[in-house]
This record gives C-alpha cells, sequence and structure tokens, in this order.
C-alpha cells in the first residue's frame, strides 16, 4: 500500500541536520534463538553494542502482516480523521511533535498502553472505526513479542549467571508493568532531494529509557545506531527479523556492563518507513539497582537508588538527545567519566 502524507510542512530549522553519510553497519550481531549458544552472542552483543538482531523467533509473520496492514490504513485516513485519536496524553496519535520539550520529527505514531487494567480513552479512539480488527491486530502482535521478549531477557539472565532465570523477565510479566506499544509512521518526504546531502530528522537521536526494547520495521532503511566512538552507522531493514535495544534501565541493573544503544531515525525521500516497538518497562514503584549477584565484592554501584517512577518522570522532562542517566550517576563516577 502506498500512504501519501497528510502531514503538513514541517519547520525544517529544527529537524535538519548536516551530518556526513553515515557507514552501513553490515556486521550486526545476529541471534538465532534456536542456537544453543545464543545467550553467549548475545552477552556479546549487549555489552559492544547494547543491541542485536534476532532472527529464527517465535512470532508468527501473519501477526505482523496484519497489524502493518492495520496502522497503514490508520494512518492513510485524513489528517482530521486521525486528530481524533490525539492529542497524545501521552496516549494517543501524534504528529511531528514528540514530547513535550521542543523535540519535532518528520513522524506521526501511535503511542499504546500495553496494560489492559490502565485504559486510555485515545486508546478507545483510535479503535473506534475497526475495534476487533484493529484491537485484535494489535494484541496478537503484542503478546507473541512479549514472548520473545521474555525469552531474550532470560537468556541474558543466563549469561549474566542470574537466579533466578526469570529475574528480569518477571518485571515485564508483572501485571503492573510499566511497558508500552508505538507504532510510527515516517511518509516519504519529497523535499528531501532538495536538501542537498542534508538528513531530514524522522525521529532525533536517543536511547530508551525502559529495560529492553523489540523493533520490527518494513524494508525501508532510515535505522541509525551510535557507536563507542561516535560514529552513526546505518542498519540495513529486515521486515522478517526484529531488533533489540538495550534501554537505561537495563544499564543500571548490570551496572554499566551494558550500555543503552544511542538510536535515530532519518527520513527517506520515496518510501515510507512503518515501525512497531514494543517498550518492556518494570512497575513503577520497582527500584532501578544494579543486581547484587552481578556485583563483585569491592565493586560499588555507579548509580544513585531511584525508582522507575522517578527515571521516568526525569526522563519525559528532558530533551531526546539529552544524557538522562547523568542526573542518577554516582558524582565520583562523573568525575572520572570527565576524566
Amino acid at each position: 500500500m502506498v500512504v501519501q502524507s497528510n502531514l503538513s510542512t514541517l519547520n525544517h530549522c529544527s529537524s535538519i541536520e548536516t551530518r556526513k553519510p553515515a557507514t552501513v553497519l553490515d556486521s550486526i550481531p545476529s541471534i538465532n534463538l534456536k542456537d544453543p549458544e545464543s545467550k553467549t552472542h548475545i552477552m556479546k552483543a549487549c555489552e559492544e553494542y547494547g543491541f542485536f538482531k534476532v532472527v529464527n523467533h517465535s512470532v508468527p509473520m501473519e501477526f505482523i502482516a496484519k497489524l502493518e496492514t492495520q496502522a497503514l490504513e490508520f494512518f492513510n485516513l485524513p489528517q482530521s480523521e486521525k486528530d481524533k485519536a490525539g492529542p497524545p496524553d501521552p496516549f494517543g496519535y501524534g504528529s511531528k511533535r514528540i514530547g513535550s520539550n521542543g523535540d519535532v520529527g518528520w513522524i506521526e505514531y501511535l503511542l499504546l498502553n500495553t496494560n489492559p487494567q490502565v485504559t486510555s480513552l485515545k486508546t478507545l479512539t483510535v479503535f473506534r472505526e475497526n475495534p476487533e480488527i484493529f484491537w485484535s491486530a494489535v494484541k496478537e502482535y503484542i503478546e507473541a513479542v512479549k514472548v520473545m521478549a521474555f525469552e531474550v531477557l532470560e537468556l541474558i539472565a543466563d549469561g549474566l549467571k542470574i537466579e533466578p532465570r526469570d529475574t528480569l523477565s518477571k518485571l515485564l510479566k508483572d501485571e503492573n508493568s510499566d511497558s508500552c506499544f508505538r507504532l510510527n509512521h515516517y511518509p516519504p518526504c519529497p523535499e528531501l532531494q532538495a536538501l542537498s546531502g542534508r538528513d531530514l530528522v524522522g525521529f532525533g537521536e536517543h536511547t530508551d529509557p525502559q529495560i529492553i526494547s523489540v523493533l520490527r520495521s518494513n524494508s525501508t532503511s532510515g535505522l541509525q545506531i551510535c557507536m563507542k566512538d561516535g560514529v552513526w552507522v546505518s542498519v540495513p531493514p529486515d521486515e522478517t527479523s526484529f531488533f533489540i535495544n538495550v534501554g537505561d534501565a537495563l544499564q543500571v541493573m548490570t551496572n554499566g556492563r551494558f550500555k543503552s544503544v544511542r538510536h535515530r531515525v532519518l527520513a527517506n525521500s520515496h518510501k515510507s518507513r512503518v515501525s512497531m516497538i514494543y517498550f518492556g518497562g518494570p512497575p513503577l514503584s520497582e527500584k532501578i539497582v544494579p543486581l547484587t549477584s552481578l556485583m563483585g565484592k569491592q565493586e560499588e554501584s555507579l548509580y544513585k537508588e531511584f525508582t522507575w517512577w522517578e527515571y521516568k518522570t526525569s526522563a519525559y522532562k528532558s530533551r531526546l538527545a539529552d544524557y538522562r542517566l547523568g542526573l542518577f550517576e554516582k558524582k565520583t563516577h562523573q568525575v572520572q567519566a570527565i576524566e
């Protein structure tokens, strides 16, 4: 399906960046979940990249195709119809503005709560037209992706030698888990060709605050991740696989052994990009601290103790590109980092 952009002209001054062309990352860690050594490969990927691709997963392709079709049908509605599901509160429909602190992008999106006990009125509006079809597609997809996310977290626990092995996954399984689901649409931008090699930002650089994020996108490129040396690299799209991001919370829980990955999305001049992201977060009251079993006898925590609610509240008051964990690092670590 070809989706025509319904977004009005964006304020280019705040969404264009001059960049050197990013290199293409041809060595993305690819984890086969059926491989007996997958936990070892995941550990290495989390330590070196904070990012990896999952293949041979259990999510049915028909669930993916059904949800993408429903998402495109929604995003292809007249702007006035889509606006009935917005503005986001934070759930619901949004376009161009990302958060409330001045960030913008060439994007429109739907943010949905994955907790059935918490229903947003904006969410109900989204499913007003075809509630049975759209909502069932969302639920099928999320439930399948959750199972895969649990498996990934338990493999991480195995690799870290954490007991019990559901130490991480139970935080997402908890009925009070503060997880959410986002459908992003990056319309084609014909004006991009006139920007003379500059990039139009679809979604600005950031890390994800949660424990992990599970991303799936169509075959349109645009995703980039930042390497340890600060170089941005393009991630080749793979519509049959999933990409896993280490989040800020998991970085803290491993006391910095894993690093949350900084990433962004750039617009495409010809093709629409659709992505689906499950953000796996713990309950709001959960204390985010390094796991005791990972701490050596002489090892000190690099971070102050805080709850997920405290970190989430702080993160959403910041700009996308801010180093959000900086406020929660202990001063001794901050001094060492500067030196």
